[in-house]
């Protein structure tokens, strides 16, 4: 099962007719046409109105809304109407709202409110679906199944409880075996029967957030067990589903680096990836390329779908600041640079109340076409026909792979020490960051992803590492690649109990360095480091975390100039094999990350044609058939001309483009060039 089979890519977004009369609808429709948008997501929330009390079924509107879909020839991507439970469930069976970390239970109202440790939650959601699939499953308007809606919101009531327990028995079988695992003798927390383990709460003594307690072993697994917890549910709705209909893709709108759920653990049971991109500002280009790269790992680099983005603003921010002229059709063609397959937005209409009533929408309150927004989307629909069908099914060709590990997030973010300050997400972003600065392609995939066609692999904060990882990152540099990893990495094993080895614990071999000391620092606080290699040398900040290198065969690339430890290793080069570990021993600031990661990508040619103009985006995307496609990506607010490295035409213009000609990109500007040999 792979992507759903569409002419081109699906243009459209979440559609919500069920809050308007029919004469509303015809409205709609018009406007539709008039901004190529050929797609509609359907029945996101009508739980109630779809079953409105226990043994009642009533299909009459949502019947109405696809069928009028199809009569208009828009494609159907239809939701099972799952992602808010009804106010009769929550009145007859008050367990189904889940119970927050400080222990209150919810009353009705809001979504993300359903417990996913329910029987009657897991029993009358299945059930929906199963008849939804089975009404629908032969309609030739729908192309995708759409299960739930954005997964979230942790649950710590009874069921819950009992439900971790039962979890935990499946994994570690043994009350010894979980007691070593948890490292128990510490704090007298032994556990010598399975019903004294109680779900991590803010109840308890000892608690450092919104979200885990002290008791770092029960915390890091009720994280595991509450994102298994949640795909139970996607994969009981998913069976419900393919009871009447086998072949049609089934999808949920992921959130992209969201922290409570372990995609990667999701990521078999989807048949392909979607997601919804809501950047928290509008300077976050960068970060979008991560997340895209990181959906895109999800299925083997398989195109996913951008399932909602807004067109105009968000509406659940303190701040909610609306998109600049050019920005989405910006933002959506960046997208498709890295790897989307489908451009739809939420919403397409704006909701008429409730709390998202002031969310940018295709279209306004006040149904009209003549606004800055819809004519921008209607641009970019227009673009997006012309492009057509080429671009479906397009995969980047990757040399560097960065690992994402949502175990090194959980097991670093919920230790105590080195330092609270230092947060995984943001290490991976600079890393991340580099690579985008320097237009090469990469692939963000698990820690148990197939190495071996990556000539460059970054493990930002491999804090966690299990398995047969390490050997696997010793044979990429072995056959002559570079691995790069940095501070806090190789610290505990896959229980979050630390290796009782020098740290960086399995990487040691590969990186030629033994760490006893770390040093960790308010913000404010700076460390240079100096950096050299050959002629080339730079003195940048360092903040945060500073550990001590003891180099065992590893070349000094960069040294402390401050502080005791003034003149000591910060960064290091060790050859191994034919190749080179990398460790990064300090929180280098961006220009400090950006030299270091230069240095490997320039040892395997793989700096991009482009990677000196600064936010000038490139990416490459190559189809089945073999058509080579060159995205680029103007992030700027003035023109830029730079020497075209390939020719081709501009899909989006038809304009040829001459290799070693000037090639002109308006400010936040877009070519879609489709090279030739």
């Amino acid at each position: 099962m792979t992507l759903p089979a569409t002419p081109k890519i699906p243009y459209g977004g979440d559609y919500n007719p069920e809050q308007w009369p029919q004469e509303v609808w015809t409205q709609d429709y018009r406007l539709f046409d008039a901004a190529h948008l050929d797609t509609v997501t359907v029945g996101v929330f009508t739980w109630a109105l779809t079953q409105p009390a226990p043994d009642v079924y009533d299909f009459t509107t949502l019947d109405a809304i696809v069928e009028r879909a199809a009569a208009e020839g828009r494609a159907v991507c239809l939701a099972t109407g799952t992602g808010a439970h009804p106010a009769w469930l929550a009145r007859a069976h008050p367990e189904v709202t889940r119970t927050d970390f400080e222990g209150r239970r919810h009353r009705f109202g809001q979504r993300h409110n359903s417990c996913p440790s329910s029987p009657v939650f897991r029993r009358l959601s299945a059930e929906l679906a199963r008849r939804i699939a089975a009404r629908y499953a032969d309609h030739p308007a729908v192309v995708a199944w759409h299960v739930g809606n954005e997964y979230g919101g942790a649950c710590y009531c009874e069921l819950c409880a009992a439900g971790f327990r039962d979890w935990l028995r499946k994994k570690y079988r043994t009350l010894d075996r979980l007691n070593h695992a948890w490292c128990t003798t510490f704090w007298s927390h032994t556990f010598t029967d399975w019903d004294e383990i109680e779900a991590p709460s803010a109840l308890t003594e000892h608690w450092r957030g919104p979200d885990h307690t002290a008791f770092q072993g029960i915390t890091l697994d009720y994280l595991r067990f509450m994102s298994d917890a949640m795909l139970t549910n996607f994969v009981d709705e998913k069976a419900a589903i393919r009871e009447s209909s086998p072949d049609t893709p089934v999808t949920t709108n992921f959130m992209g680096m969201y922290r409570p759920i372990d995609y990667h653990r999701w990521s078999a049971h989807l048949d392909f990836a979607s997601w919804d991109n809501y950047p928290p500002d509008d300077r976050s280009a960068a970060r979008m390329a991560l997340t895209h790269d990181l959906m895109r790992g999800l299925k083997g680099g398989q195109p996913f779908w951008l399932m909602e983005q807004t067109p105009s603003t968000t509406a659940c921010r303190d701040v909610n600041p609306l998109k600049r002229p050019g920005i989405n059709r910006l933002w959506s063609w960046q997208a498709v640079a890295h790897g989307a397959d489908a451009v739809l937005y939420f919403q397409l209409r704006a909701s008429r109340g409730a709390s998202e009533k002031y969310h940018g929408a295709v279209i306004g309150h006040a149904g009209r076409a003549d606004t800055r927004v819809f004519g921008e989307v209607a641009q970019l629909g227009a673009e997006l026909d012309r492009l057509g069908g080429v671009s479906l099914g397009a995969r980047t060709p990757a040399r560097v792979a960065l690992l994402f590990d949502w175990d090194s997030w959980w097991a670093l973010e919920i230790s105590d020490g080195p330092s609270r300050l230092v947060r995984y997400q943001q290490v991976v972003l600079a890393y991340h960051r580099t690579l985008w600065d320097a237009g090469t392609d990469v692939d963000v995939v698990p820690v148990t992803a197939d190495l071996c066609r990556y000539d460059v692999v970054v493990a930002p904060a491999l804090h966690m590492v299990k398995g047969d990882l390490a050997r696997r990152l010793e044979a990429v540099a072995a056959r002559g690649g570079s691995v790069v990893t940095t501070f806090l990495s190789g610290r505990v094993d896959e229980d979050d109990n630390a290796f009782l080895t020098d740290v960086p614990g399995p990487l040691g071999p590969l990186m030629g360095v033994r760490v006893d000391e770390w040093d960790a620092r308010e913000a404010d606080i700076v460390n240079p480091v100096l950096l050299e290699s050959g002629d080339d040398r730079l003195e940048v900040a360092s903040r945060l975390l500073f550990e001590l290198v003891i180099p065992q065969g590893a070349e000094v690339v960069g040294t402390y100039r401050a502080d005791f430890y003034a003149g000591t290793p910060a960064v290091t080069r060790n050859a191994f094999g034919d190749g080179h570990g990398w460790y990064v021993a300090a929180g280098l600031e961006q220009d400090g990350v950006s030299w270091v990661m230069r240095q490997v990508l320039a040892r395997h040619d793989l700096l991009g044609p482009y990677a000196d103009v600064a936010d000038l985006e490139t990416a490459v995307r190559i189809a089945p058939d073999g058509t080579r496609l060159r995205f680029l990506l103007n992030h700027r607010a003035d023109k830029v001309t730079v020497t075209a490295c390939a020719g081709g035409v501009d899909l989006l213009t038809g304009e040829r483009v001459e290799a070693g000609r000037p090639l002109a990109l308006d400010p936040l500007g877009v070519v879609v060039l489709h090279e030739t040999a």
